[in-house]
């Protein structure tokens, strides 16, 4: 493998690592893929973060023969809809699946989350759409997180967790702490009483502010012009007069330290 290439399945675990860290998943039980030119890389399945290193992440083509996998490994068990989200859209580099608590919760109940709070803009709507129930790593699992994701970058999957997909894997990582965050938000709102809701106005306003916010892909860098040398002066010819010559002014001579 290239330099590219190893440097995303390092990423890729270091995200696992992270997100089993930070309380955002527990155990073997979400799993993370990235885009790479042609094909996906996966984790492999049921292998603790802690000991997986780049050579095991499954790689499987985009293209090809569908389910085929390179790897000492065998991918993810829900290899099927990560692989599906990335053949249906170009514009997804990065997914990220967990069993986070408040997201999971919400799944059971099979409560979608509405526009409670404005950061639902960064998922491209008004809501977060739950999915049906299908047993976990199925073909209709599959269908049914593509129909929840349709015009969206996050859904919830009933009964047992969540999707999170971005441009790359940073953003589908930063999506997927921000949709657990509004799962618990809601669910508490609820405890409270009746929450708000945003109106879709409100939620449009929003979307148009966040090209300006969030998590930003760097600025391309600009080569910096070159200066201009500057050509020193000529040193004046045997001969010719210096200026203080001209003026009829006796040339200056160093004077000594003694008086």
């Amino acid at each position: 493998m290239n330099r590219e290439e190893r440097q995303i399945r390092e990423n890729i675990i270091a995200k696992c690592r992270w997100m089993n860290a930070s309380g955002l998943n527990q155990g073997t039980s979400g799993n993370i893929s990235a885009r790479y030119k042609d094909r996906m890389l996966i984790t492999p399945s049921a292998t603790p973060y802690d000991s997986m290193k780049p050579e095991m992440i499954a790689s499987m083509p985009l293209d090809g023969e569908y389910g085929s996998w390179d790897g000492p490994l065998k991918p993810s068990t829900e290899w099927r809809f990560h692989l599906d989200i990335m053949r249906g859209r170009p514009d997804v580099g990065g997914v990220v699946h967990t069993h986070s608590t408040y997201a999971t919760v919400l799944a059971i109940a099979r409560k979608p989350i509405p526009a409670c709070h404005y950061m639902m803009a960064a998922f491209g709507g008004t809501d977060i759409r739950c999915a049906g129930y299908a047993r976990y790593g199925t073909a209709e699992l599959s269908e049914l997180a593509l129909q929840a994701l349709e015009g969206r970058n996050g859904c919830l999957l009933a009964n047992h967790g969540m999707i999170a997909v971005g441009a790359n894997l940073d953003k589908a990582m930063w999506l997927a702490v921000e949709l657990e965050t509004i799962a618990k938000q809601y669910y508490l709102s609820l405890a409270l009483g009746q929450p708000h809701i945003l109106g879709d106005a409100e939620i449009a306003e929003t979307a148009q502010g966040f090209s300006t916010y969030g998590l930003q892909d760097p600025k391309p860098q600009t080569k910096a012009k070159p200066t201009k040398k500057v050509a020193a002066k000529p040193a004046a010819k045997a001969g010719t007069k210096t200026r203080a010559a001209a003026a009829g002014r006796k040339p200056e001579t160093k004077r000594s330290g003694k008086r």
